[in-house]
């Protein structure tokens, strides 16, 4: 019999999840079970992923530079990426805007759905703390990104999942000082990277037996501690933008990879979607960023030379997805609240959104942050801010998780296109979890 396929068993997990999510809201203990017994699972497993990131990328990337041999491919391959990168992040934020303006969400809200949002969102934690934190970030220098992005530890850096930029930065550092000592000088610390670079991967192979029930654990976690329905219906237009924004991105880079990489692009998707479902039920890229490297180097073919580099630093400041929604958000929250737009503000929205998306972090939440930036870039009311973040607040979490799927096929869809361009796309090599097992057994 034939072995079901990964990505149908975590489809399959969080189909069930819903459900059961659902199912366990009409009972009266209903989500504490779910909260003390089943919400573990789903975090234990986003733990494990967040365990082994670190070292992956530490060891990826080690491994990809000292390959190269010759730091000029590096170059090249660095350029390419961070070029493509940004093309990629004002594609996204040049369509949201595009959507939002011709369908005008924001007209749509009543006074009454305003007010309500506002009483019930406006003081909540998860609004005042984004906003605390976009104002820590504002008040950083120009060059803050930049100061932010060197370590004065690298262990530190290495224990905070937060720091990654800094782990990217060090980690670089340490290939390119490999490669200018000479083989011979590097080679006992390469072979030492590549065998821990076996191993993690090997980590991830044994990780993902678990994601179908990882992912109905997690699904039935968001379905019980979900918000007020009537809210939900009440923002429905405002996320159907957002959603048809984001399904319009994934045909721009399925577009691209049917014509530059001549790669079915529906093949591309479906290696993909055990990555994207995951991405979806974690909203996080960092978290993902394992399970994007395993899809990306042994299912479609990207070598690890261009994906060791690639792929850590898209987690980090590729997010199309994210970028696309501060466009939405903030031209809805403006139409909301009548705050007139300029086209002078529309082309702000579309640089600060990038220039966020840079130095924001992949995890959950991170784009509300992005956003207050976004809105007081463009000389939105500071007393109106929180009035503004309390119209999404409600309907979050389920775009959070929709975003981070873009975020994450960008990803793979800019390794592909850089590896293409530097003769770096083979054919695909799976390996199992169990290839080696007969050796120690």
């Amino acid at each position: 019999m034939r072995k079901l396929e990964l990505h149908w068993k975590i489809l399959i997990g969080m189909v069930l999840g819903i459900v059961f999510g659902f199912v366990m809201t009409q009972i009266d203990w209903g989500k504490g079970f779910v909260s003390d017994w089943i919400q573990p699972l789903g975090t234990i497993f986003v733990k494990l992923l967040k365990l082994i990131a670190i070292p992956l990328i530490i060891a990826s990337l080690v491994k990809g530079i000292s390959d190269l041999k010759d730091i000029s491919k590096f170059r090249n391959i660095g350029l390419r990426t961070i070029g493509i990168y940004i093309l990629t992040t004002v594609v996204a934020i040049t369509i949201g805007l595009l959507l939002v303006n011709t369908l005008k969400p924001g007209n749509g809200i009543s006074e009454e759905t305003v007010a309500k949002l506002t009483q019930t969102y406006a003081t909540d934690s998860g609004v005042t703390s984004k906003i605390e934190e976009a104002t820590r970030q504002k008040d950083g220098g120009p060059l803050q990104f930049l100061e932010d992005m060197v370590p004065d530890n690298a262990i530190k850096a290495m224990s905070d999942n937060g720091l990654m930029l800094q782990v990217i930065f060090f980690t670089i550092f340490l290939g390119i000082s490999m490669l200018l000592i000479g083989e011979n000088r590097a080679k006992p610390l390469k072979d030492f990277f590549d065998s821990l670079n076996d191993v993690v991967l090997k980590m991830v192979d044994l990780i993902m037996l678990s994601a179908p029930y990882a992912v109905f654990a997690l699904l039935a976690g968001v379905v019980t501690s979900s918000s007020d329905p009537d809210l939900l219906l009440a923002l429905l237009k405002y996320a159907g933008v957002v959603v048809g924004g984001l399904f319009l991105m994934i045909v721009f880079y399925a577009i691209v990879v049917s014509v530059y990489t001549k790669k079915n692009p529906f093949w591309f998707l479906k290696e993909m979607s055990p990555a994207q479902l995951l991405a979806f039920s974690t909203s996080s890229s960092a978290a993902t960023l394992p399970v994007t490297m395993e899809r990306v180097e042994e299912h479609i073919g990207v070598d690890k030379e261009v994906s060791s580099f690639v792929l850590p630093v898209g987690a980090t400041i590729n997010m199309d997805g994210t970028s696309l929604y501060q466009g939405v958000a903030a031209v809805f929250i403006s139409q909301a609240l009548g705050f007139d737009l300029t086209f002078g503000d529309q082309l702000t929205i579309v640089l600060t959104a990038l220039l966020a998306s840079i130095g924001s972090a992949a995890v959950p939440g991170a784009g509300m942050v992005m956003l207050v930036i976004v809105l007081e870039s463009i000389g939105f009311p500071a007393d109106k801010l929180a009035i503004g973040l309390a119209l999404i607040f409600a309907v979050d979490r389920p775009l959070d998780m929709c975003r981070t799927i873009v975020n994450v096929t960008g990803d793979a869809m800019v390794s592909m296109v850089v590896a293409k361009s530097v003769g770096k796309l083979g054919k695909p090599n799976i390996k199992e979890w169990d290839d080696h097992l007969d050796e120690v057994i």
